[in-house]
């Protein structure tokens, strides 16, 4: 299996923030958590992360581990089950009730409101 060496990592969901902790900007990447790349400027933290990505993804190539999917990339179905007990299950029905929506109306009211 040949790999590619220097695979294309644009496409990742990438944060560059401020550590007063450092004294320097951190670079972080949501599909991949355990990694990031502390520098001086952000630029060079979100650089220094892309090129230490490269290297990961082309070594899990090379072992045959399965490389994670970029978030933009990945198709979702707008569905999800969640599991939230009975007592609080009933609290949101019987407020969505007075509010004058279903379940799910009210519960997607919240969350885009979060």
């Amino acid at each position: 299996m040949q790999t590619d060496p220097h695979p294309d990592v644009s496409h990742y969901t990438y944060r560059v923030t401020w550590s007063a902790q450092d004294d320097e900007f951190l670079a972080t990447c949501a599909e991949f958590p355990s990694l990031s790349w502390l520098a001086s400027s952000q630029i060079e933290a979100l650089q220094g992360l892309q090129d230490m990505l490269r290297e990961v993804i082309a070594d899990m190539e090379e072992q045959g581990e399965q490389v994670p999917q970029p978030f933009a990339e990945r198709s979702y179905s707008g569905k999800f089950n969640l599991r939230i007990g009975e007592s609080l299950h009933r609290e949101l029905a019987i407020q969505a009730a007075e509010d004058g929506l279903s379940l799910n109306q009210y519960i997607l009211r919240k969350l885009k409101a979060a």
